[in-house]
């Protein structure tokens, strides 16, 4: 009986884990998963990273794609979800320019690259408890390239930070995939602030170990950079 109930724990473990192997622009996705998107190393597992230190934090040790989609500025983005994103936290998104002389199938995003474009804030459900935007849906939430975005290639990248451990260190858990994109139709803004990743977070940051518990739902404060708007 103990090596059943064993069994059924461990599928329920897994099933609450996720991957984001399709890009969707303006409502179309990617031809098939991995095509666009970075295939990560836990395409199977599923299991998030928990040291956001890690290597892993930037792109999941993924290989790269072999196509790079076209994204007009201003479009409307998100993934799809091998499992119902269930766990409470933030989903956030990134884009890296990738250097002149390189391209979005060989860049790997190391140094001071990423600007964050996106972020969601929790609310509070008519039961009073935290509740997040697109939790328990088999999507992420929806995020505009900003309009002023210069055109070129870049890496997108989309995390999930699930917060229903986050109160030990290390035990948040990071969702996330890195896509190859080329952006046209942008203008003439100067993304920022830039960071590193790893290097944008540490365990002890108050959005990574954090009791959703002990705080009110306007206290959370998301890891990294402030939100670049390009208004």
């Amino acid at each position: 009986m103990k090596f059943f109930t064993g069994i059924l724990l461990s599928a329920a473990a897994a099933q609450a884990h996720y991957t984001f192997p399709r890009l969707v622009v303006n409502g179309k996705a990617e031809e098939k998963d991995w095509s666009v998107t970075r295939m990560t190393k836990n395409s199977q597992g599923k299991q998030g990273v928990e040291n956001p230190a890690s290597a892993d934090i930037r792109c999941y040790s993924s290989q790269t794609a072999a196509n790079v989609a076209d994204v007009p500025a201003g479009s409307t983005v998100h993934y799809v979800s091998t499992q119902q994103i269930n766990h409470p936290g933030p989903t956030q998104y990134y884009l890296a320019k990738v250097p002149a002389g390189s391209s979005a199938t060989k860049f790997d995003g190391s140094g001071a690259v990423w600007f964050k474009f996106h972020t969601t804030m929790p609310t509070i459900d008519k039961n009073k408890q935290f509740t997040w935007p697109g939790q328990n849906l088999y999507t992420t939430v929806n995020a505009t390239i900003p309009d002023s975005i210069p055109d070129g290639e870049y890496l997108l990248r989309v995390e999930h930070i699930a917060l229903h451990m986050a109160m030990q260190a290390n035990k948040a858990q990071f969702y996330l995939s890195c896509s190859q994109i080329r952006i046209t139709g942008g203008g003439n803004g100067t993304p920022g602030p830039l960071v590193a990743l790893p290097g944008a977070y540490k365990s002890s940051d108050p959005g990574i170990l954090v009791n959703l518990g002990a705080i009110k739902p306007d206290a959370y404060q998301p890891p990294g950079p402030a939100v670049w708007s390009d208004s």
